[in-house]
């Protein structure tokens, strides 16, 4: 595999050594994708921190969405090798420690890598902002990559689709043990894309069942849960 990841790479640098990376598809928009046959990507990060000022990411999960379905081949999984980072007030919450940073995956290839297994697929997170912010920041920085994905938050899709469960459910946890789903661990990037993704094909069933067919109307429901909530707050 590690030379099948070599081999890869080399097609992705041009003749000075430079990253290269106009091969990647534009990020595709939600617009009027059908929500039966667009590939979508959930993905969560573990993190040095909450601050993306000044906090890193050290983890990449990501569980592929097609078809209604959760392809298993279709998966993402990869800790960054960053030995320099400090971890010591977050290693007791995601498990990372200095071994396996040192271990881990070059950070500029692993990103590559990611970008690649995306081919510019619409992006959905548990709380997305958190994840959009440090990702965006990762690319930019890494590779100088500034592309916008499109990205839906599974956290407000959730009571947008089912408001007769607003207000009892704020966490992942809460909605996972709404719809008797759990996670084979918390707060592991892979296991947490996991439970996340299950959760998004929950509420594609009840958006199915609400006569809504396109990423775009999802789009448009969390955006109206937006304004309500708002007006709510006053």
């Amino acid at each position: 595999m590690l030379d099948d990841f070599k081999d890869w790479l080399s097609r992705t640098l041009n003749r000075e050594g430079h990253l290269s990376l106009p091969h990647l598809p534009p990020p595709e928009l939600l617009a009027e994708q059908p929500l039966d046959a667009t590939r979508l990507v959930v993905v969560d990060l573990e993190t040095t921190g909450l601050n993306p000022a000044k906090d890193q990411v050290i983890a990449i999960g990501g569980v592929a969405i097609a078809g209604g379905a959760m392809p298993l081949g279709d998966q993402f999984d990869l800790i960054l090798r960053r030995p320099e980072l400090d971890i010591s007030e977050t290693v007791l919450i995601h498990g990372i420690g200095k071994e396996a940073l040192t271990q881990g995956h070059e950070t500029e290839d692993a990103l590559i890598h990611l970008l690649e297994w995306l081919q510019g697929a619409p992006l959905m997170a548990y709380h997305a902002a958190f994840d959009k912010r440090f990702l965006e920041k990762a690319l930019k920085q890494t590779l100088g990559y500034t592309r916008a994905h499109a990205w839906l938050d599974v956290a407000e899709l959730l009571p947008a689709l089912f408001p007769e469960l607003r207000g009892r459910h704020k966490s992942l946890d809460d909605w996972s043990e709404q719809f008797g789903l759990f996670a084979s661990a918390r707060h592991h990037a892979a296991a947490d894309a996991m439970v996340t993704a299950e959760l998004a094909l929950v509420a594609f069933n009840r958006a199915r069942k609400d006569g809504l067919t396109t990423l775009g109307e999802l789009q448009d429901k969390v955006r109206t849960y937006r304004r309500l909530n708002a007006l709510s707050r006053h």
